[in-house]
């Protein structure tokens, strides 16, 4: 544990807490729009670049939403629009369950004010990666669309790539995941498995990690109502993002999972395996082989108390942002 002192002192010195150098590629989504607010606060991360790629919704709405939400928080990063489309087949999307807007029970506006990056997200992903030192992660909380079509226009970015987190797959096999296809990869299995194939380090936090272990109960969804602004705005989100499979009523915590193991790994346990994904029978389904030299670390568990301690302490920092109904 570092005391306050330390830190203070460490600043007074000139040194600085480690921060964690990231591009997010993101299909804004309810729950990546969760996890995008707390990104755009947290100290630990340098973020380089945020990119969109089609999957919960449409690319373009999914980039309006982005773009929305660096207007509504008043923070400027740099913002790209990937692919509308898979690699090589018609890409679903999740507005049943997003809404068509993509932001739950939330309508944003149509009108964004933060700019747009005019080269596409797979260039402005090469761009940033080879001005980067090696230490660049992308966090894919989406279809891996942008990256499958990175890896296989620049196959020299892969050396410079020390490792990718990424939400999605279903573990078939493994105790207490469900044997399903997980939407991100379904949504582009093609290019999930050019990722898989490039031998790149992954950390893959499956969606039924946020669904079935980290997920927020009814109670603590009204918590989050009236911890804050911030608060409210999500459970306006959430309101209509309810998981409905489930006997209770539970938030899914899927993207934020995948953040959260970046900055605070010790909360999960990890295994090393190897994935395989099929692309004929079964587009999407992922198959886990338990291998100590795989090149994937998987999360299979997660301390829940000490997560939704976090989450809530991560909202609380959020206090002071309030929010005027006739501007927002």
């Amino acid at each position: 544990m570092v005391h306050k002192n330390t830190i203070a002192l460490n600043i007074l010195k000139g040194k600085s807490m480690k921060k964690y150098k990231v591009i997010i590629d993101t299909d804004p989504g309810v729950d990546d729009s969760a996890c995008i607010i707390f990104t755009l606060f947290d100290k630990k991360l340098d973020i380089k670049l945020f990119t969109t790629v089609s999957g919960n919704v449409n690319v373009k709405t999914g980039t309006r939403n982005m773009l929305h939400l660096l207007d509504k928080f008043n923070k400027d990063f740099p913002v790209a629009m990937g692919a509308e489309k898979a690699m090589f087949r018609v890409s679903p999307t999740a507005e049943n369950v997003h809404s068509k807007e993509g932001m739950g029970g939330y309508l944003p506006p149509k009108e964004v004010k933060h700019p747009l990056l005019k080269e596409d997200a797979v260039e402005a992903i090469y761009r940033v990666l080879k001005e980067g030192d090696g230490d660049i992660i992308p966090i894919v909380l989406g279809p891996h669309t942008n990256m499958g079509l990175l890896f296989t226009k620049h196959p020299d970015i892969i050396a410079k790539i020390p490792k990718i987190i990424f939400m999605g797959g279903s573990p078939y096999g493994v105790p207490g995941f469900p044997d399903h296809i997980s939407f991100n990869i379904r949504s582009d299995p093609e290019a999930f498995k050019v990722v898989l194939d490039s031998g790149i380090p992954l950390v893959m936090v499956p969606s039924d990690m946020g669904r079935r272990k980290a997920y927020l109960t009814e109670d603590f969804v009204y918590q989050i109502r009236d911890t804050n602004d911030v608060g409210a705005f999500l459970f306006e989100m959430y309101n209509k993002y309810w998981e409905r499979f489930f006997p209770d009523k539970r938030i899914a915590t899927n993207d934020t999972c995948a953040y959260i193991y970046l900055t605070h790994p010790h909360l999960f346990k990890c295994k090393r395996v190897e994935v395989k994904v099929d692309l004929e029978e079964t587009p999407g389904k992922t198959f886990v082989n338990f291998d100590k030299k795989g090149h994937i670390l998987l999360t299979v568990a997660v301390k829940r108390k000490q997560f939704l301690k976090l989450y809530m302490k991560k909202l609380k920092e959020l206090d002071y942002i309030k929010f005027d109904d006739k501007k927002d």
